[in-house]
């Protein structure tokens, strides 16, 4: 999962994309970019590892020139975390530039990444998205876009791409529409985001969501679109509403924070907690929807547990001793809400378990006489291969126990999981049209035939070589 921004027609648009990364920042804490293009046609780039206060000051700034600006936050799925898989893609090729930022991931990227080897291509990073750029490179087609549709055509999986060919902006989304992508308009100039929060912050007003399989493209003529691959059945990710996107955004076309109200009212009903005298979220991304359990059940909510919001999310992490080491500074429980009393707590979902159990200890050891755990979304029980950094069944808690098991290990008095059908019912536009691979089991799409291979992004007997050059 990764944050894209961009902008095209904008005097500032370099500091305009460093304000929506700040928006996105939640989308990815890795590493952060920036690619501007400036009048003359000349791309810049700045990418550092870590967070965007931490990879742009004033110097790496005052470089990055021009009306075009594309940026990218970064949570790795295929690739490994270091400062040669961060985006956007710079690549100078035969015709100019390419410059690409890419939320998603490509289902098929190890076998397409073997054929361009096997044509001579060298890879200058282990990320799926290098494959895109190179199969840019190496199109014919007469126009940015036209280039774009054919570089795209047998390309599997999940995508929103933001591409810089010289002087146009190319956008483009999966048919199946997985992740989120919208337009904006800031006076006579255009803005791309993840979400709509990162249009707020710079003061552009939404235009419309890209349709899936749409792709567009804007230039000195203005602001045209296509139909680039054929269009396919509509599976967008129901996780983008259940946890990564911000509550402030509309993502496919509805209210995030209404989403999780609802999520947490129906969680109120097919999982009540009689006797229970304080609800409370595992904040942030869980608020609204213990905003909603408290609604329906009528057990007051109360603020029992502070984050320490100088400490990234915990989920997507790269790894597990991050993971574990940021649980013990994240949060802190409020010994005056809990001591005694019978509590709810409220998380959007337990993937691993290890934030859980922390939390319930953390819960226990400030006083709390029974502590019901409960859960807005179905339990986690397959591997995503579209963007969340779920690859292995093993790691799932909720693939690997039985529920008693779980109630044993999380050590909770209750535990609730919301069901599939409770979860799916109050998406934007009914429960139809969303992929719920990773709560199902039941894939919309062919699964990586070498799901390994694609998380590490690297393909058997291949060394990292060069930076993309001639196509």
């Amino acid at each position: 999962m990764c944050g894209i921004f961009g902008v095209y027609g904008h005097r500032d648009a370099a500091a305009l994309t460093q304000l929506g990364l700040y928006s996105l920042q939640h989308r990815g804490q890795e590493s952060a970019g920036i690619v501007a293009v400036d009048s003359a046609g000349r791309a810049r780039i700045s990418r550092a590892m870590g967070l965007v206060s931490e990879g742009f000051g004033d110097e790496e700034m005052k470089e990055l020139r021009g009306s075009i600006g594309v940026g990218h936050t970064r949570y790795s799925t295929a690739g490994g975390s270091a400062i040669e898989n961060a985006q956007p893609i710079l690549a100078r090729v035969r015709r100019g530039h390419i410059a690409l930022a890419h939320n998603g991931n490509l289902t098929n990227a190890t076998e397409l990444r073997r054929e361009l080897e096997d044509e001579g291509a060298i890879f200058a990073s282990t990320m799926d998205s290098e494959v895109i750029v190179h199969r840019i490179a190496r199109a014919h087609g007469a126009t940015p876009e036209a280039r774009v549709a054919e570089a795209l055509v047998g390309v599997e999986g999940a995508y929103c791409l933001l591409i810089v060919i010289d002087d146009t902006v190319i956008v483009a989304r999966d048919p199946h529409g997985w992740r989120p992508l919208v337009i904006g308009r800031l006076g006579e100039g255009w803005v791309f985001a993840s979400e709509t929060c990162a249009l707020d912050i710079v003061g552009a007003t939404i235009d419309r969501e890209v349709a899936p399989g749409e792709i567009i493209a804007v230039d000195a003529h203005g602001l045209r679109s296509t139909q680039g691959v054929a269009s396919a059945t509509i599976h967008r990710c129901v996780f983008e509403h259940v946890y990564f996107a911000r509550p402030d955004s509309k993502v496919f076309n509805g209210s995030v924070d209404k989403s999780r109200r609802a999520l947490g009212r129906q969680l109120a009903i097919e999982c009540p907690a009689p006797g229970a005298e304080v609800v409370f979220a595992v904040p942030d991304s869980s608020n609204s929807a213990a905003l909603g359990f408290a609604d329906i059940s009528g057990i007051p909510y109360e603020l029992a547990l502070i984050r320490n919001h100088y400490i990234g999310r915990t989920f997507i992490q790269p790894t597990q001793a991050g993971r574990d080491a940021k649980v013990k500074v994240k949060y802190n429980p409020v010994r005056e809400l809990l001591e005694g009393k019978s509590v709810v707590m409220v998380d959007d979902s337990i993937v691993r378990g290890t934030t859980t159990r922390g939390l319930v200890s953390l819960v226990r050891a400030a006083g709390a006489r029974e502590v019901h755990m409960r859960v807005s979304s179905a339990p986690i029980i397959s591997p995503c291969y579209y963007g969340i950094d779920t690859p292995r069944r093993e790691e799932l808690i909720a693939a690997t126990m039985s529920h008693e098991e779980l109630v044993h290990h999380l050590g909770v008095d209750t535990l609730g999981y919301l069901s599939l059908e409770g979860m799916l019912s109050p998406m934007p536009g009914g429960p139809g049209g969303y992929c719920h691979a990773c709560f199902s089991g039941r894939y919309p799409t062919a699964i990586p035939s070498e799901p390994a291979l694609l998380r590490a992004g690297v393909t058997v007997g291949q060394p990292i070589g060069s930076p993309v050059g001639v196509a």
